[in-house]
C-alpha cells in the first residue's frame, strides 16, 4: 500500500518535470536558461508549475484505468502539494 503510494507520487513529480520541461523547451520562445530567467524575474514560477501538472491528469487515469487505486491516490496527493506550493507562492 505505501509502496503504491509512493510510486504515485514520483510517477507525478516525473510527470510534472516532464511538463515543465516541455514548456520550457517546446512553449517558449527563448532557449532553456533564458526562459528559467524569464521565468525567475517576472515572478511566474506559480503559474509556469500551473501547466506543468497537466500531465499528472493524464497519469493518474492511467493508473484509475489499471485498477490501481493507491498509485492513483499518490498522484492526487502530489497534484494537491504541486497546488499548495503554487497557493504559497502567489502569495509570498
Amino acid at each position: 500500500m505505501r509502496r503504491d503510494i509512493s510510486i504515485g507520487m514520483l510517477a507525478a513529480s516525473f510527470a510534472t518535470a516532464c511538463g515543465f520541461f516541455i514548456y520550457v523547451q517546446f512553449v517558449s520562445k527563448l532557449g532553456f536558461y533564458e526562459t528559467i530567467e524569464f521565468i525567475e524575474k517576472g515572478d511566474l514560477l506559480g503559474k509556469v508549475l500551473t501547466l506543468a501538472a497537466i500531465p499528472n491528469l493524464f497519469v493518474f487515469f492511467v493508473f484509475i484505468k489499471k485498477k490501481q487505486d493507491y498509485r492513483a491516490r499518490g498522484v492526487l496527493i502530489m497534484t494537491v502539494f504541486t497546488a499548495v506550493t503554487v497557493l504559497l507562492l502567489k502569495f509570498i
